[in-house]
């Protein structure tokens, strides 16, 4: 289909009527709008070629980023690895050492009522071993001596104890 020019081109002025004008070569409107659009294409070119480098240059200079940002964060994870094992050796210091502590306050604890008890027994055991003695020779048959005290005793208020049927 012919194009909008080319239906003008038709419609062109043309000489006046009289001699013959002398031969001419048709017009190349082919090689017209190639010469006509060379220059902006030329431009072009260059235009693309000057993209295609920064595009390459910002992907060097974003790869280059990269591998400083992977060291950095290697770097970050190092000295948090190393913070991190610090701080589970100070925290279990710590820790040991309240339970030490702790432990420690148990075992005086334990000691303080192991000597309360220790008293008590001491106290108490003269009194028990009487009575033992008493229920025993009691039992067996062998009289107490008077006055020794206790129940069971005949010098004793209570009087001597009845021995079951």
């Amino acid at each position: 289909m012919a194009g909008f020019r080319d239906f003008l081109l038709r419609f062109r002025p043309v000489g006046s009527p009289g001699r013959a004008a002398p031969g001419g070569v048709p017009a190349d409107r082919a090689a017209e709008l190639t010469a006509e659009l060379v220059p902006p294409l030329s431009l072009l070119e260059e235009a693309e070629a000057e993209a295609r480098g920064i595009r390459d240059e910002a992907a060097r200079t974003a790869a280059e980023r990269r591998r400083v940002a992977e060291r950095q964060a290697e770097e970050i994870v190092e000295r948090a690895t190393a913070r991190a094992r610090d701080l589970r050796a100070r925290t279990a210091a710590r820790v040991r050492h309240q339970a030490e502590a702790a432990a420690a306050a148990l075992l005086d604890a334990a000691e303080r009522e192991v000597s309360a008890v220790r008293s008590r027994a001491e106290a108490r055991m003269p009194a028990l071993l009487d009575r033992v003695a008493r229920l025993v020779a009691e039992d067996i048959g062998i009289p107490s001596a008077p006055g020794a005290g206790g129940p069971g005793t005949p010098g004793h208020p209570e009087g001597p104890r009845k021995r079951g049927p």
